[in-house]
């Protein structure tokens, strides 16, 4: 059985993706992105659930429990442009 192989290219961009989760306030971050619907999710705790959410004006949905921030919802994540520079170097358009 072959091992997965990464790419130079590919480990610098988790590199330089650690140097900025780092600095978040949060110590677990949990992510899943849907490319079929381009939706991000990042949730801070492990165990799902909220009691409720907001939407801000560019569309970004806080979700709580109680008064605790526990995830965010990014909708159309290609398409804002959040990552348009590894698209940019990768020669991908979304």
């Amino acid at each position: 059985m072959a091992k997965e192989v990464l790419e130079e290219k590919d480990i610098t961009h988790f590199l330089k993706a650690a140097n900025h989760l780092v600095q978040l306030p949060r110590p677990h971050i949990w992510w899943d992105y849907d490319a079929e619907a381009d939706v991000l999710y990042l949730h801070f705790e492990a165990h799902l659930g909220s009691t409720h959410s907001e939407m801000r004006e560019d569309g970004i949905i806080l979700d709580y429990r109680g008064n605790r921030l526990v995830g965010i919802t990014i909708r159309e994540y290609l398409k804002q442009g959040h990552i348009a520079e590894i698209r940019k170097e990768r020669g991908a358009f979304v």
